[in-house]
């Protein structure tokens, strides 16, 4: 069973924007605004910069490139479970397989060049190397007369490296230092234990208030908001088996296995040939779908067994469904702008089954 383990693995891409913005002074700042229109717009972005500044906006830097460190830690709901070993049948597991626990961690370096392509739209590249681990714990069940038996149980930990790219966009306004963005990027992730890349999509909304400070172009932001994470539901590997389990203790477990699916298969047709002919009928339903299940279990542990104990060849195959098992959690953010060029940020993500850190550092210039 342990190939499941294998299966799963999610990679979050983090949605990272430096907090500059666009801004429109109030009245209290009327002289401020003035000086702003006064002033020759000096860049090619974003376009209709120029115009913009001249009806009193302040405009960040156009151009930027940031590097992020990035942790997440999440928990991951799993379904539609194929599992096959050496190129062989793959076995729908559903029935016969509970996860008590399955958490996909990540550790992202991310650059990012951004770009103010309009006054109010902000788009920018994503390219990131990581490692990510996913820990898997699961039993084997298998029906019984009057409910379930566990026969056997994994835990396990597979770790991956990944490339990944993509792009992102955030819109934004701004008004007298107060602020809202909608932060939305699109990332493919490539794992040497999958198929194909995985791709993942990310929600950001934020609303938030810039302090400015005496000296000029410093300033401190502050806010809060949401995350969603979206990924790609259908997912196809192949493993090898050593790369994947501990080997410790796993023959003897096997064994029990193979004891616990005969003790329950005798235990399920003494119950059954004991029933009246009736209530025979009655639980005909029942029979069978434990017998099948027995079945399966029984093929699933002698292929395993099979692969372990040539486990330096053995391969396993699988396909499956994944999705984060809440969507959201809330955010708590701040970045220190120490002038126009650097800024310094961090956020720290909330509630739920997801738990983020976020640290980075901006450079803006002008295109």
């Amino acid at each position: 069973m342990k190939v499941i383990v294998v299966l799963f693995m999610m990679f979050c891409s983090a949605s990272m924007f430096a907090q500059t913005y666009t801004n429109k002074e109030v009245k209290l700042d009327q002289a401020f605004v003035d000086s702003i229109s006064k002033i020759e717009y000096p860049y090619l972005l974003p376009i209709w910069g120029k115009k913009v500044a001249e009806k009193g906006f302040k405009l960040p830097l156009s151009a930027g490139i940031g590097v992020n460190y990035y942790w997440q830690e999440s928990k991951v709901v799993i379904n539609e479970l194929y599992v096959g070993f050496n190129n062989g049948q793959q076995y729908f597991m559903d029935d016969i397989v509970r996860f008590n626990d399955a958490v996909a961690s990540s550790n992202i370096v991310n650059v990012r060049p951004d770009f103010w392509i309009l006054p109010f739209l902000n788009v920018y590249g994503i390219f990131a190397v990581s490692d990510t681990s996913t820990q898997i714990d699961l039993d084997i069940v298998v029906p019984t007369e009057d409910g379930y038996r566990n026969v056997l149980q994994i835990q396990t930990l597979q770790e991956f490296e990944g490339v990944s790219a993509g792009f992102g966009i955030t819109p934004t306004v701004g008004v007298g230092g107060g602020w809202f963005a909608l932060d939305m990027n699109f990332t493919w992730t490539d794992l040497d234990a999958l198929d194909k890349p995985a791709f993942s999509f990310i929600f950001g909304p934020r609303m938030g208030k810039t302090f400015k400070f005496n000296k000029p172009d410093s300033n401190l932001a502050v806010w809060f908001g949401g995350f969603k994470v979206a990924i790609n539901s259908d997912t196809n590997g192949n493993l090898g088996v050593s790369d994947i389990f501990n080997f410790d203790g796993i023959n003897e477990k096997l064994d029990n296995a193979e004891v616990a699916l005969a003790d329950t298969r005798v235990n399920l047709d003494t119950w059954f040939n004991n029933l009246s002919p009736i209530e025979q009928i009655q639980n005909q339903i029942k029979y069978s779908t434990a017998t099948a299940a027995l079945n399966k279990a029984d093929q699933f542990v002698d292929n395993f067994s099979d692969a372990v104990d040539s486990a330096e060849n053995s391969t396993v195959q699988y396909s499956l469904e994944k999705r984060q098992k809440e969507a959201w959690n809330f955010l708590l953010g701040t970045q220190y702008q120490l002038n126009q060029e650097w800024m310094i940020r961090g956020e720290f993500g909330f509630l739920g089954s997801r738990k983020q850190i976020l640290v980075g550092l901006n450079y803006r210039f002008g295109l």
